[in-house]
């Protein structure tokens, strides 16, 4: 078994009218120190097949968790032991 951690943020150059609303509330709350934020997902996967993982991961994210138009993606696997 497998846990995957799939981060995927926005491109550079893609507006992120989210991440300006989160830094505009930051900074009304007195954390002026804040200079930017940009807004991204965060998902786990836990997948039992290991043969070709990376590429199925790959599929995954290019067919639907990720928009690739707009969207970068990074992932992690770690393997899960059983106890």
């Amino acid at each position: 078994m497998y846990k995957v951690k799939v981060y995927i943020t926005l491109k550079n150059g893609v507006l992120d009218p989210q991440g300006k609303a989160v830094k505009g509330a930051l900074h009304s709350m007195d954390f002026p120190e804040v200079e930017d934020v940009r807004i991204g997902k965060y998902m786990e996967l836990l997948i039992s097949e290991s043969d070709q993982l990376e590429e199925k991961i790959d599929e995954m994210c290019d067919k639907l968790l990720a928009n690739p138009v707009i969207e970068d993606y990074t992932y992690e696997v770690e393997e899960v032991v059983a106890q």
